[in-house]
């Protein structure tokens, strides 16, 4: 009863008159998806998948507006989108449910600590979707790699710029701003020239000159 309920709710507002059965987009901010089938189906996926509807009509229809509210709030720009949006919202609901059982009072340290082990899982779950989201949208994994160069113009003018990529493998454009004022010596190091031609040492008197033998092994 409550699954017919949950189907049937979202599925009258993806029906249509013209007989190709994928109805007119209206629900395309919740599935993301120009054929209000399947925005239809993705919705009754995540109803089927979340714990505790067998309640009373109207705390099962205040979930299931939540359930809508929250994969519209994700606001997906097509299917795959849409799928990401109902295994997160699915995922977030499952986690909950964890964390409340692993609330309840009186139980067995074992069943407390499975619960908050399967609410952590979940909770790790929820964002590696958020990032293949983010990743799908062109938002993850994209660096911003800012390097200056200095480069030397004709009289000597140093001119400042920022590299910015460009997307697509495009030139990167380079934003430059003068500092105004040329270059000058900077003071470093002495650089190490040659040894001068030194004196030699005397010899002191009475030291042995000959070669030091060396003697042989038996």
């Amino acid at each position: 009863m409550g699954e017919h309920a949950a189907q049937e709710s979202p599925a009258k507002a993806g029906r249509n008159t013209d007989g190709t059965g994928t109805g007119a987009g209206k629900l395309k901010a919740i599935g993301g998806s120009k054929s209000d089938v399947f925005n239809t189906a993705i919705v009754n996926q995540v109803v089927k998948a979340t714990w505790g509807l067998e309640t009373d009509k109207a705390d099962r229809d205040r979930q299931i507006q939540a359930i809508v509210a929250a994969m519209s709030g994700v606001n997906p720009l097509d299917e795959i989108e849409g799928m990401l949006a109902a295994q997160m919202v699915a995922v977030h609901n499952a986690a909950m449910e964890c964390l409340r059982r692993a609330a309840i009072p009186d139980q067995t340290f074992g069943g407390w600590q499975e619960s908050l082990n399967q609410a952590n899982k979940l909770s790790r779950s929820y964002a590696t979707l958020l990032e293949a989201l983010n990743r799908h949208r062109g938002k993850g994994g994209q660096q911003r790699v800012t390097v200056e160069h200095v480069h030397v113009h004709q009289g000597g003018q140093a001119i400042v710029g920022t590299v910015h990529p460009q997307r697509g493998g495009g030139p990167p454009r380079i934003e430059e701003r003068s500092h105004g004022q040329p270059l000058t010596h900077a003071p470093g190091p002495a650089v190490w020239g040659p040894e001068p031609v030194r004196a030699a040492v005397p010899v002191a008197g009475g030291e042995w000159t000959e070669p030091v033998p060396i003697p042989r092994r038996g």
